[in-house]
């Protein structure tokens, strides 16, 4: 192994053990920002089979191995002596971490999307850890309550906004990969990850389910849309109508449900203007052209 490949790793455990004095379970992972340690059941003659999570005891399970255990962290660096970076699990106790990963790819600007969804929800952003990609982006570290599971996304709070959650992780600063170095933000790095904000949590969540006795046709998939914004109590109409609205564009139905979910939301108490904006951004959230038709069109 080349000198500066050993001093990576040095240090990557190095501030793996640091992160685990302050509660946070760490792994150890490649320059590809993947986990460094392969599977031990990748040889195995049924990969279908049910996914073993750490049971049988050997390293390479990913996330699962994750530890705040100074012993057990040296021996995942031990057993994978390549490694230059680590990662911190997602959904753990103590802090139930949930990452906000605002990506510069594909010329999204996904600062302006979170600034835009924090107006239009109503909820900031908390002073809390920043580390700093080596693309430019920027993971923004928050906590959520024990008894929530903050699922993994990508794109699906708005194009641009990744979001690590339980069986997640995310890049620790001080990692070295092969394109750059993750670092704290100025300023951050003494914070404690900061709890999300309610407003925020509920997007992060999917909607309840309920039974369907069978694929629901397009048509179907729009009656239940306009029906999961109709039972939305106060507080939680925006929200609802928002959640509804993206998922109508992402599955072709956008323009043909612009005016039932306007009227759904007016029937729960929002007025059409506040409802068309809404819809709108939405519109804007999933990559498409907000409608023209309809009442209240500019």
């Amino acid at each position: 192994m080349a000198t500066t490949d050993r001093q990576a790793t040095t240090l990557a455990l190095a501030h793996a053990l640091s992160a685990a004095e302050r509660g946070l379970a760490v792994i150890p992972l490649s320059r590809t920002k993947l986990p460094a340690l392969r599977s031990p059941h990748r040889d195995d003659p049924d990969p279908a089979g049910p996914r073993c999570h750490g049971a049988c005891g050997r390293f390479g399970h990913g996330v699962y191995d994750a530890s705040t255990d100074p012993v057990r962290i040296r021996e995942l660096f031990a057993a994978a002596p390549w490694a230059t970076g680590y990662g911190i699990a997602c959904g753990l106790p103590p802090y139930h971490l949930i990452g906000v990963d605002l990506d510069t790819k594909c010329g999204t600007d996904s600062s302006a999307a979170l600034r835009e969804l924090a107006l239009r929800h109503l909820f900031t952003i908390p002073e809390t850890v920043v580390v700093r990609t080596p693309s430019g982006g920027r993971h923004l570290w928050l906590t959520g309550p024990p008894d929530v599971v903050v699922p993994n996304s990508a794109g699906r709070l708005a194009p641009g906004i990744d979001i690590r959650g339980a069986g997640g992780y995310l890049v620790g600063p001080g990692s070295r990969t092969d394109h750059g170095v993750y670092t704290a933000a100025p300023g951050t790095a003494h914070l404690a990850p900061a709890p999300c904000p309610p407003s925020l949590l509920r997007l992060l969540l999917p909607p309840p389910r309920t039974a369907r006795p069978a694929p629901a046709a397009a048509g179907d998939h729009g009656h239940g849309l306009v029906q999961f914004v109709l039972s939305a109590h106060e507080g939680q109409r925006n929200t609802r109508l928002f959640w509804a609205a993206c998922r109508a564009y992402e599955n072709g139905l956008g323009p043909t449900l612009a005016d039932p979910l306007t009227e759904a939301a007016r029937t729960t108490g929002l007025t059409e203007h506040e409802a068309r904006a809404t819809i709108a951004s939405a519109a804007r959230m999933t990559g498409h052209c907000p409608s023209q038709r309809g009442r209240g069109a500019p």
